[in-house]
């Protein structure tokens, strides 16, 4: 079973379900601006913690507990995979969750269910940021690019190629440096 800190009702990734009930088929919807969490993303590119994360949500009652489902859109931060200049990227997600009251979850893991994939009501506040993390990290893009045709780096000099696109260095293969000397006429 998973245990569930008390949340603060404070957070506002934590959002009050009261309204609902118990009444499977009441539906509440939720319009919401608040500050990304921390560590929203990978090592290449993150959402900024503090920056804007715009929620679209439906709060909605079931038999097993309340449906959290509806859009998270944000604006991520990294550096190009081949320039290393920075991208900013626009990611909007679906996001669906389910999170049962805790009677439900003890008969859930008792059918099988893995611990970590039932998400739990605490009381009537259920915390979103990890639904948000597991939707939204996995579609940020795995290498980011500045534009699709990006030349990247010279791997000689680290220059850019897009500032220079006929840049290039005349680099001789060590292996042919005998044959060369042939080349040379002898001062005989």
């Amino acid at each position: 079973m998973s245990h569930v800190n008390h949340l603060d009702p404070r957070d506002p990734l934590v959002l009050d379900t009261h309204e609902l009930g118990r009444r499977p088929g009441s539906m509440r919807a939720i319009h919401l601006s608040v500050p990304a969490p921390d560590e929203l993303g990978t090592d290449v590119i993150a959402v900024p913690p503090g920056s804007e994360l715009e929620l679209d949500l439906r709060l909605e009652a079931v038999m097993e507990g309340v449906l959290v489902s509806g859009d998270v859109r944000a604006s991520a931060v990294g550096e190009c995979a081949r320039c290393l200049d920075e991208v900013a990227v626009d990611i909007e997600v679906e996001l669906a969750e389910l999170y049962v009251y805790p009677d439900r979850a003890r008969v859930a893991e008792e059918d099988g269910a893995d611990e970590d994939e039932v998400r739990e009501l605490d009381g009537d506040l259920v915390d979103v940021e990890p639904a948000i993390r597991d939707a939204l990290v996995p579609a940020l893009p795995f290498q980011p690019l500045c534009r699709p045709d990006c030349p990247g780096l010279c791997v000689e000099c680290g220059a850019h190629l897009a500032d220079d696109p006929d840049h290039h260095h005349d680099v001789r293969d060590p292996r042919w440096a005998a044959l060369e000397n042939l080349q040379k006429p002898t001062d005989a």
